[in-house]
């Protein structure tokens, strides 16, 4: 039962001479359903285990178990709650009816929607591996299966672990040349534990761990993930909570852990794999990183740039305590040393040398940064980036006045309908849309945002990323040019 009225998406959508393509809906899993689809995955005991998996990860519920005094002690991060929209009962319906959100795209001002999973944000983290895999299984079953009939305006998006490469590899084969899903979410760290503590005290261990992402330090070498997401061409997209590490941990507050989390969460393994060399290797490969927006890549791309001409290899030298010199340093110290040398005879660098022992590391090494423009071709464009339709930072990504390298950041339009984020789904494009009507984006902009990058992202590998779908015409025109 779609509302009568014209919402003003459906307005500003009329206006325009392209599509909308929507790189981040999401459906809400009926949980009832899915626990079906993991029983026949691997059976009633597994599928009996999943609420305990949860405890291990953002979604746990054991701070709501505990008395006050044990949030204190055990310092349990607040969890979130209430996330989906209750109030607004057909947008709650929508998230979960496939038939229901194709009938109402034309009302978001959506012709395409690319549809993540909720649940699926949080199970390829789940600590269990045999509960993990049957879960990231039965759920790119459920979504093949019950969202698979409205492809020509909606694509499932598979969930994929990735705690080994071959934990990876294999369901990413089993997700696309199985279930026929062309679109891929990969967790964007695995939480491990610190030897040391997992040996010594091992009840300490869930409190001391590192992040795995993929890209510098690994445990496992996962070219042959990005080898095999090249090979079945499928772009790999990254939604991991942020929330739980870093300074995200408040017992009391969940905005206050909700903030920022997903940039967060994004700048780890995008700065991973790029200083990873794995845009270097695999420079075909896009990466998108999604809900964090654009603001945290614009200062990621100018850290990087300052880091590099400020300690790439040559520049290094700079900082060599083999160069002070010291006929110099000691005049100087005698001359002006004062209180500071006090009554020592002068400065000595050896002294100072001391302060900066260890040998040089180019930690650009992997990526071979050679020079500045090099961060267009290892950075620009192989990184897309998730912007919601109310983040009022999005503009930025087209700021070629005030972004590094006078670049314009690949922004992709991203609803999040199905979330709390958005009260009201017919509202997402005329939101999106509301840069536009104040200046502060063009409409040349815009259409960058909401079909250009999107195309340049899902079309990079798999050119038929759109046949059959009702963008494909202007897709293939938009292509031809």
């Amino acid at each position: 039962m779609a509302a009568n009225s014209k919402s003003r998406s459906t307005t500003i959508r009329s206006r325009l001479n392209h599509p909308v393509i929507d790189s981040d809906g999401h459906h809400v899993e009926y949980f009832p359903r899915l626990r079906d689809y993991i029983r026949e995955v691997a059976g009633s005991g597994v599928a009996d285990r999943v609420g305990r998996a949860f405890d291990g990860t953002i979604a746990s519920t054991r701070w709501y178990r505990e008395s006050p005094e044990q949030r204190l002690e055990f310092r349990t991060k607040r969890s979130p709650f209430w996330g989906f929209p209750t109030k607004n009962t057909l947008d709650l319906a929508t998230s979960m009816f496939p038939k229901l959100l194709y009938e109402r795209l034309d009302e978001m001002g959506l012709d395409f929607c690319i549809l993540y999973p909720s649940l699926g944000l949080v199970t390829p983290h789940f600590e269990d591996e045999e509960v993990r895999r049957a879960t990231c299984r039965g759920l790119n079953r459920y979504c093949a299966e019950i969202w698979g009939e409205y492809r020509d305006r909606i694509t499932p998006v598979a969930t994929i672990p990735m705690n080994t490469p071959q934990e990876a590899v294999e369901e990413l084969e089993y997700a696309v040349k199985v279930l026929k899903l062309k679109t891929v979410l990969m967790a964007s760290y695995v939480k491990r534990p610190i030897p040391a503590v997992a040996h010594r005290y091992p009840e300490v261990s869930r409190y001391a761990f590192w992040l795995d992402t993929f890209g510098i330090d690994s445990e496992y070498d996962y070219d042959p993930v990005w080898s095999k997401c090249e090979e079945l061409k499928v772009i790999p997209s990254f939604h991991s909570h942020g929330e739980g590490w870093g300074s995200r941990t408040s017992i009391s507050n969940y905005v206050y852990n909700h903030i920022g989390h997903f940039a967060s969460s994004a700048d780890a393994i995008c700065k991973s794999l790029f200083l990873g060399g794995v845009t270097r290797r695999f420079p075909r490969l896009k990466f998108s990183f999604l809900e964090g927006g654009v603001g945290w890549a614009r200062s990621l791309l100018g850290d990087l740039i300052g880091h590099w001409e400020k300690r790439n290899r040559e520049a290094l030298e700079n900082y060599n305590p083999a160069h002070i010199d010291e006929q110099l340093l000691a005049e100087l110290s005698r001359r002006y040393g004062g209180t500071v040398v006090q009554n020592r005879e002068y400065v000595k660098g050896r002294e100072l040398a001391r302060m900066h022992e260890g040998d040089p590391t180019d930690d650009f090494a992997s990526c071979a940064i050679t020079r500045r423009e090099d961060f267009r071709e290892l950075f620009l464009n192989s990184f897309f980036f998730g912007c919601e339709a109310d983040d009022p930072i999005t503009a930025s990504a087209f700021d070629v006045l005030r972004n590094p390298l006078a670049a314009r950041l690949n922004a992709i339009y991203g609803s999040d309908i199905g979330h709390f984020d958005v009260p009201d789904m017919r509202e997402v494009t005329a939101e999106a849309y509301e840069p536009v009507e104040r200046g502060a984006m063009t409409e040349q902009d815009f259409r960058d945002f909401v079909f250009v990058n999107p195309i340049m992202l899902w079309t990079a590998l798999n050119p038929d990323f759109f046949a059959g779908t009702v963008v494909e015409t202007a897709v293939m025109r938009y292509l031809a040019q």
